[in-house]
């Protein structure tokens, strides 16, 4: 039988009583670079996977976006194998990302000590080094709740309540059975990098990264950002929501409405806190927001701004756009293309020069980025400012110095917006920021920009660089951070997303995206009346009908 291999651009011939995983191994000596399969663009298990002649296999790597994510499963698999193994009966969480790893918890927190932590992980690396397989097995609802009532998962079977299929995908290694969303790989042999960082009081989970190519990365405490995930913890704990189980639980029975208007009142007081943390320092003058895109920054802005009002402060909102240097004078990228991302594509001394002239209340005449012809304008009428007004900026570079580097520390307050949910599907299955902002994306740009799901994932790599070149190295720069996420905000954009997902095509190389966030989706009920969700709402920015558009 002829198979097609995209990854040599060659046809490669194959028994057909074989799978394409003892191919693999027949046909290369490193077969356990490739963590995962593609076949006629579909992906699936390397073990499992289905094919008939002439089909294009393509096996993927870390290097490849899915690749890589079942390399983190299933080195997340390792990790709590071992940890049941050396604590029995204890479970572990794992969290979210955090100092460029996985922030996970044990059960008893004061089980975690430098002691503990070279057993879990010499017990990581023997598990991978005797090879175990990870079985893959499809079992009834029934046979699912009964294992996992065994092994005290109470959260998965709360989560197998609102499952819409007859059957669901369970891993088994030695004895041990777990749900992940997504693939693993065939064998534990498979992970070779890793690391365990005690991060008091939990333990951070090591992993090859992009960013770092694929090596272990540099390891940086990020102790601003582990203090908001904390506060979402416990913003989840006030509204009974910590796993998406719950969540359905209140959309069924229909006490979801008052939790939105908690959630969007935890929202409201934390900026009216940040507000009179500003307010209540005579010597700011200037605010600047930073977050990678789909934060909400827009909305937020807004309503720090009517919060500093209330504080007898008046605001004035200054856009970094209109400071970007004439076209002919952009930065180039390694490509040759203008890069609109790099700080040096803005005019750095004009726009200090000016903040500084505002800051004095002196008459400024601002000027107007003209996109279309590449350069700056002057047409707006001049701009006198008080004492007691505070300048707002939101751009992607509000958290580096070199922004406003002739303004004193004194005078400025630097914010980072991003959304950092609480919420994961169970104690083993995190759920990304990346992925709740790329949805968020989705919706905003076919609601206001009239672009579909597959022009937002063709442009969604580039900015997720950008955002890990010019804005995550930033982070704990911030005076404050805000959390944009909301705990039901899925459940809403659910309805949004899907029909728009479901437009993008097999022969589309987002295709095996589309089939992982539907199968994302697939896990929360929907919430169908929005009239709980205020007009101020962050989530408004991205589903239409907020007061500030």
């Amino acid at each position: 039988m002829k198979i097609e291999l995209v990854n040599e651009n060659k046809i490669a011939e194959i028994d057909e009583n074989k799978s394409l995983f003892d191919f693999l191994k027949k046909y290369t000596d490193d077969y356990t670079k490739y963590l995962g399969i593609k076949v006629n663009n579909k992906l699936q298990e390397l073990v499992n996977a289905k094919f008939e002649e002439n089909d294009k296999i393509e096996f993927l790597s870390i290097s490849d976006r899915d690749g890589h994510r079942i390399y983190v499963r299933t080195l997340s698999l390792i990790y709590i194998k071992a940890c049941k193994d050396i604590f029995t009966g204890i479970d572990v969480e794992i969290k979210h990302s955090l100092n460029k790893g996985l922030y996970t918890e044990l059960e008893y927190k004061h089980l975690v000590n430098k002691f503990q932590l070279e057993n879990i992980k010499n017990r990581m690396q023997q598990i991978i080094n005797e090879k175990r397989p990870i079985n893959t097995m499809f079992l009834s609802l029934d046979e699912a709740e009964r294992i996992f009532l065994n092994q005290g998962m109470k959260d998965k079977v709360e989560l197998l309540k609102y499952w819409n299929r007859d059957n669901i995908r369970v891993y088994e290694l030695d004895g041990y059975y777990d749900i992940f969303y997504g693939y693993l790989a065939p064998n534990t042999e498979f992970i070779d990098k890793f690391d365990l960082r005690l991060f008091y009081p939990g333990i951070i989970l090591n992993y090859p990264t992009r960013e770092s190519n694929f090596e272990l990365p540099e390891y940086i405490e990020q102790k601003k950002l582990y203090k908001v995930f904390k506060e979402a913890e416990d913003w989840g704990e006030i509204m009974d929501v910590g796993y998406v189980g719950a969540l359905n639980k209140k959309i069924t029975d229909n006490t979801i409405d008052d939790m939105i208007r908690i959630n969007e009142a935890l929202h409201e007081k934390k900026i009216a806190y940040i507000a009179d943390e500003i307010a209540n320092d005579k010597n700011i003058k200037i605010v600047l927001i930073a977050g990678p895109s789909s934060s909400g920054k827009t909305t937020f802005a807004q309503r720090l701004s009517i919060q500093l009002r209330v504080n007898g402060k008046k605001t004035f909102a200054l856009s970094l756009d209109d400071y970007f240097v004439d076209r002919h004078l952009t930065p180039r990228d390694e490509k040759g293309d203008y890069d609109f991302e790099t700080i040096d594509a803005l005019d750095l001394e004009l726009f200090n020069d000016q903040l500084l002239s505002l800051m004095t209340c002196e008459t400024v005449n601002i000027p107007v980025y003209n996109f279309k012809l590449g350069k700056r304008e002057y047409t707006r009428e001049p701009i006198t400012l008080t004492k007691d007004h505070i300048i707002i900026i939101e751009g992607i570079h509000g958290l580096n110095d070199r922004l406003t580097k002739q303004i004193p520390q004194i005078n400025k307050f630097k914010i980072y917006i991003s959304a950092l949910t609480q919420l994961n599907i169970d104690n083993h299955n995190r759920i990304s920021t990346s992925d709740l902002r790329l949805l968020r994306r989705i919706v905003r740009d076919n609601t206001h920009r009239g672009n579909n799901a597959l022009k937002t994932m063709e442009l969604w790599d580039n900015v997720v660089k950008g955002t890990e070149k010019y804005i995550f190295p930033y982070q704990e720069n911030a005076d404050a951070i805000f959390n944009s996420a909301l705990v039901y905000e899925l459940c809403v954009l659910k309805k949004y997303a899907e029909p728009l997902i479901k437009e993008i095509g097999k022969d589309s190389r987002f295709y095996p995206e589309r089939q992982r966030l539907l199968k994302f989706l697939s896990y929360f009920k929907p919430i169908e009346d929005e009239s709980a969700i205020a007009n101020t709402s962050i989530l408004r920015e991205f589903i239409g009908g907020s007061c500030f558009e």
